[in-house]
């Protein structure tokens, strides 16, 4: 298995559609390269903030690949899997290993029905035994978190090696950090959390927030690194505005909102939803306003 090093600030790539519903592969170089400019140390594709649960196997190759492509081993590329089944995340892990990426993010299984721990390592350890690549347990569906008890038996499983903490439950992160942090890298997804989450000792950051305001979410972890509280604390006060605008159910629309405001080019969200509303949009820009990004 590849040795890769992620922590530090990681951002998610949104997937830009257009007005047909396709993917634009165009507009996704400029967003890899408008954030490689920005210093962050990896980026993951067909994530949630690239609506990977929406994106077909096709697809998720193609956007990976042209990641890659972009990318051109500046920083490693994660590619993300969304699926329901140990074979599906197995098909979309290979196709995505093929695509080039250097690490896996991958969600546990999280429709109507539980898969017991045993399942669990089961279902990770056959993915990793298929792909061989370094895997970040994606811990992001509320009703389906992984417990920590589980997370302890995957040390059986050596391709996982990360554990991307989300769903809203910074006890479960500070949990983590108390307890396996020695055996996995945790990286917090608590986006309006990631400097305590930083304090506590996190190893980095996967998110969406970094996406939209990576230049401050990479000071941000300087910072924290540096020992300079002050100004982390002003850098977490001015993402926290931002984040506080564009939390929202429709999340792949109105973050893309708060990237074209910024003068980005973002493309559509998938459908069925719809781009942001103007009340929205002006919240948004609003926000950007307050934390110093546009004018």
């Amino acid at each position: 298995m590849k040795e890769v090093r992620l922590e530090g600030m990681i951002s998610t790539v949104v997937t830009p559609f257009d007005e047909h519903d396709q993917v634009d592969l165009d507009l996704l170089r400029g967003e890899v390269q408008y954030l490689l400019a920005r210093g962050v140390t990896a980026l993951c594709a067909c994530g949630s903030t690239g609506e990977g649960q929406t994106l077909s196997l096709e697809e998720s190759a193609a956007i990976c690949a042209t990641v890659v492509d972009e990318v051109a081993g500046r920083v490693p590329v994660i590619g993300g899997v969304i699926q329901n089944s140990t074979a599906q995340a197995k098909r979309y892990s290979l196709a995505l290993k093929e695509a080039g990426v250097d690490a896996l993010q991958v969600t546990p299984i999280h429709y109507v029905f539980s898969a017991s721990p045993q399942e669990t390592v089961a279902h990770y350890r056959e993915i990793g035994e298929a792909t061989d690549l370094p895997i970040v347990l994606y811990n992001v569906v509320p009703w389906a978190l992984v417990p920590i008890d589980t997370i302890e038996l995957l040390r059986e499983v050596p391709q996982v090696v990360a554990v991307k903490q989300s769903g809203g439950d910074v006890h479960l992160l500070a949990d983590l950090l108390h307890r396996v942090r020695d055996r996995f890298t945790i990286l917090a997804a608590l986006d309006d959390l990631h400097y305590p989450a930083f304090m506590m000792g996190a190893h980095g950051a996967l998110a969406a927030i970094p996406t939209v305001t990576p230049q401050l979410s990479v000071e941000l972890w300087n910072a924290v690194q540096a020992g300079d509280h002050a100004t982390a604390l002003a850098l977490h006060e001015r993402i926290l505005t931002v984040w506080r605008a564009i939390d929202a159910p429709n999340l792949p629309a109105t973050l893309k909102a708060a990237l074209e405001l910024q003068g980005r080019s973002p493309g559509l969200p998938r459908r069925p939803f719809a781009p942001a509303t103007e009340a929205e949009r002006e919240r948004i820009r609003t926000a950007l306003v307050a934390a110093n990004l546009i004018d």
